[in-house]
């Protein structure tokens, strides 16, 4: 484990490499699971200001879902997530001409109709973002439907925190990936000096 600021990173984020390769997955990570992307405070805020603008973008079978269950919806223990259609794919999900699920949040944003791209749970992925009072720690969440993801990580050598590179600073800002980065290419350093022949 590193600690950059006030956030507690997981080795895993700078050694699993990790691509989307979304023409083996299909955007699978949109439609399977037990529940809904994670949504923050602030995000449920957003989707009420900019639904109106989000809505075209999104299926009938999405907007149904919404318009029954509300724009998120809560967990047990009280955590907001992005809502199901039939308990499967997010409401938000839309499917191009080959099947591929996309965000229709992103959609929008690509479109230039709204300055939201997605939740940053969902832009974060494969890293997941846990808050606690005084540290967020970091995490690199695995699972099997994104196998194909790390296969092309591993061929264009391209570490999980790079691929997210975006998002991450997004959510803490540049200095805190530059410093990051730093992290990683000392971290990087030491494992050549430990193991020569990696090199």
């Amino acid at each position: 484990m590193f600690q950059v600021g006030k956030t507690i990173i997981s080795e895993d984020i700078l050694d699993r490499k990790f691509v989307c390769d979304l023409n083996a997955c299909k955007g699978r990570c949109c439609v399977e699971g037990e529940a809904g992307a994670p949504v923050s405070l602030e995000e449920t805020k957003i989707l009420h200001t900019l639904f109106e603008k989000i809505k075209p973008f999104l299926r009938p079978e999405g907007i149904a879902a919404i318009e029954a269950e509300g724009l998120y919806t809560t967990n047990p223990i009280g955590e907001f997530e992005t809502t199901l259609v039939h308990k499967k794919e997010c409401a938000y999900a839309v499917f191009d001409e080959q099947g591929i699920a996309k965000c229709g949040i992103e959609e929008a944003y690509n479109a230039g109709v709204v300055d939201f791209k997605k939740p940053i749970s969902c832009h974060l992925y494969p890293i997941r973002i846990q808050e606690y009072k005084t540290l967020t720690a970091v995490n690199y969440h695995a699972w099997p439907i994104c196998d194909a993801a790390c296969v092309l990580g591993k061929e264009l050598q391209i570490p999980t925190y790079k691929f997210v590179k975006e998002a991450l600073i997004r959510k803490f800002g540049t200095s805190w990936y530059d410093e990051l980065d730093q992290v990683a290419q000392e971290y990087d350093l030491s494992k050549e000096q430990i193991n020569p022949k990696n090199r």
